[in-house]
Parts: structure tokens; sequence; C-alpha cells
């Protein structure tokens, strides 16, 4: 995605500048960056560390680094989201900035959300495993340098969440697809060795809005720029040739986009954050293509 987002900078030209300074205003005094209500955040410092990287500005690397110390000693408590941000926050940081145990305290700490059905959930204790949970549990794994153990059986999860739709559910409560979830599907099948699902591309594309951007589900009526981010990553991985959609989708990034340099999350969304504005920087790099 990184390597993605980096290719931002072509479609914004200008505005570039406008992106940076909107992103490092994001950092918290305490070295994090903040969520919408001004709070340091460790979910939010991910997307902080990614924007500045994908328009190859210098971290504060010092500011960083004992901003994410402070979670250190919380780490067996934390969520799997939780565990997972601090996870991708480290590996964005130089190699020397991390700590020596932490690649042992993450691997320990994700057996704990492993559930019954092979996959994993967000909490500790969770029966049921979601295709969220797989995907942070693989990428957490991933970002500390490890491999998870038993990986393969991961895939009974992910193919009981595969809807009668096409598509991709999170968690088997929820009867049809949605884009993040397909996104994700896409993303794991891909990294265990597994064929393409031939009906992950089509049943994407079918969740193109006419205006432009992707909506979350079939029959959803307004798109979001998180929808329209991963079902284009989603889309290049499947080789789909997404030029025929280019301007349409530029048209609905333009309708996010704001002079003070971020993003809108949808045109119902009326606060900016770093999340949504890395997701316009993902955009906007397969866009570029």
């Amino acid at each position: 995605m990184l390597q993605v987002a980096r290719l931002s900078p072509d479609m914004l030209g200008d505005s570039t500048q406008l992106v940076a300074d909107f992103l490092i205003s994001q950092q918290h005094d305490d070295g994090g960056f903040c969520d919408r209500a001004g709070q340091s955040d460790i979910y939010y410092t991910t997307f902080g560390i990614a924007g500045l990287t994908a328009l190859q500005l210098p971290l504060p690397v010092e500011s960083l680094t004992r901003y994410l110390q402070g979670w250190m000693p919380r780490i067996s408590s934390l969520s799997l989201v939780e565990l997972s941000c601090l996870a991708r926050c480290w590996a964005g940081l130089p190699a020397e900035t991390r700590p020596s145990e932490l690649a042992s305290q993450v691997m320990s700490s994700l057996i704990e959300f492993q559930t019954s059905d092979g996959g994993y959930g967000t909490e500790k204790g969770d029966s049921i495993g979601t295709l969220y949970g797989c995907f942070l549990a693989l990428s957490s794994a991933q970002d500390v340098g490890e491999s998870l153990p038993e990986v393969h059986s991961m895939l009974r999860c992910i193919r009981s969440l595969k809807a009668a739709d096409g598509g991709y559910a999170n968690s088997q409560d929820l009867p049809f697809g949605l884009v993040p979830a397909t996104a994700a599907a896409s993303a794991l099948l891909r990294h265990l060795g597994e064929e393409r699902d031939p009906e992950i591309q089509p049943w994407l594309l079918s969740c193109l809005h006419p205006d432009g951007g992707f909506v979350v589900g079939p029959g959803i009526p307004m798109p979001d720029l998180l929808s329209t981010a991963v079902a284009l990553h989603a889309l290049n991985d499947t080789h789909c040739d997404i030029g025929p959609m280019k301007e349409h989708c530029l048209d609905y990034l333009d309708t996010l986009w704001t002079a003070r340099g971020g993003f809108f999350g949808s045109w119902e969304d009326d606060a900016l954050d770093l999340e949504y504005t890395y997701y316009g920087l993902l955009s906007l790099g397969h866009l570029s293509l």
C-alpha cells in the first residue's frame, strides 16, 4: 500500500505541500498523532506515519519512539487493533529504535486472539474469527518479522465468510459481502498462497458508484473513501483494468478534497482526519498508474 501511496504526489501536484502541512499539524505534544477529538491515538498514529512516509517526509523519530515506548508495558492487555497498530508503528520507524522484546511480546499476545475456527478475533475470548481479525493478525506478525503458527488453518475461517452474493462478510452474523472485508480476503488469500477467487473482481466492480467511488456493498446509495481505496487496491491486485473508471473516481475524490490539506471520508462527513487522508493518498496512487 505504501509503495502505491508514494505515487500520490503525481496527482496532487502543488497541493502536496498542503497535505504535508496537514499531516505534520496532527502530531500531538506527546509524540503520537491525533484522533478526531485532538487526542493522541495509536490507531491514528499508524496513518500519521504512513502519510508522512508516502510523501517521503522525514519522520519525527525521537518523539514517536518516546510515544510508542509508553505503550510497551501495556502490550499484554491490548486489543488486537491496538496491538497491530503498535506493531505497524514500530515497523515504520528505523529498526534500531525497536525494542528487542517487541517480536516475542507481539507473537505471545497474538496467540490469545486465535479462535476455534482457525481465525482471529479482535478481542481476547472471541469464539469466532473475523476477516478483520485475520488480516490484523497476519499483518502484525509480518510487521515484527515473524510467521503465524498454523497459518493455513486461517483458510477455514476465510472460506466460511464467503457470502452468497460473491463477496466476503466480516463475520458470520452478516449474510452479505462488504468491500473492506472482500479486499481483506483478497489480500489474505494471496499471502497464504491460494489461487485468486474469480468472483472477487466482478463483485467489487458491482460496488462502483455511477458518480465515481465505491460503496461499501451492493445497494448502498453513497460511496465512501475507505471502500474506494481498498477496492482500488484489491482490483489492482487482481490485475483489473481501472482505466475506464479513472476519471469518475478522480472526480469523486475531488468532491472530498479540501484546501486544508485533507480528505473527508464521504459526502456526509464534515471532519478531516489522518485515516481518510491516507486513504485519499492510496486512491490517488492507484489512479496515477
